[in-house]
């Protein structure tokens, strides 16, 4: 009896570090390609704040998703503990450009994919993802077609919109109006602008504003939510 209970200590043990080591393992690969998604969101995105900030969250992101599978694939009432945990907790954390959002979808995919122990396939999806973003979408590859939020600031009662986007036209491949504000002491217009290549914004500034001395301009890149 003590023999048979010996073997069966003996299978249970090895069992678990079996699965100790093929998690760790999983692990290492989760944090390994996290690491190069982290890589790829820094050196490649288009996005143009907060890249280290976003970048050093990747990582571990990826390995706080992969610890949350790994705890709750072993329970059901561990899973069904971390939903209520999970609808009591918000998030506020501001996105401001979607490519933001695409990566720290791709680090959670990475946690969700090696702690289910998908390895092989959440490897082969992950690096043909990278490989996609490295020849078609990358912004070292990609020629960008720059477009700027304008906005123009007058009191000259005598200024019409029409006549500020005539001169602000020749600079311009494409324009289109946003918003337009007017009152009895200002006038306020949005303006989507994309300048023809190698147009000096300085000279389309030095042009509008002889339209008014005392205009006031903003330029600001059109993809960025300050």
């Amino acid at each position: 009896m003590n023999d048979i209970q010996s073997i069966s200590d003996f299978l249970t043990t090895n069992a678990n570090e079996l699965d100790l080591v093929v998690t760790l393992f999983n692990f290492t690969v989760c944090a390994l390609m996290s690491f190069v998604v982290r890589a790829f969101y820094i050196h490649r995105s288009f996005s143009l704040t907060g890249k280290m900030h976003i970048g050093s969250i990747i990582p571990v992101l990826s390995a706080v998703t992969f610890t949350v599978i790994i705890v709750v694939k072993s329970s059901l009432a561990l899973s069904l503990g971390l939903v209520g945990a999970l609808s009591i907790v918000r998030f506020r954390t501001p996105i401001k450009e979607p490519e933001e959002l695409v990566y720290l979808f791709m680090a959670i995919s990475l946690g969700l994919g090696y702690g289910a122990g998908y390895v092989a396939i959440t490897t082969l999806l992950t690096t043909g993802t990278l490989m996609i973003i490295y020849f078609w979408l990358s912004n070292l590859k990609v020629q960008k077609k720059t477009e700027y939020n304008l906005v123009v600031n007058w009191n000259e009662k005598s200024l019409t919109l029409d006549k500020l986007i005539s001169e602000i036209d020749g600079f311009a491949e494409s324009l289109s109006l946003v918003r337009l504000e007017n009152s009895q002491s200002a006038s306020t217009a949005v303006l989507l602008i994309s300048p023809v290549e190698n147009t000096s914004l300085d000279g389309l500034i030095e042009k509008i504003s002889n339209l008014d001395p005392n205009m006031n301009l903003t330029f600001f890149e059109a993809k960025t939510n300050w």
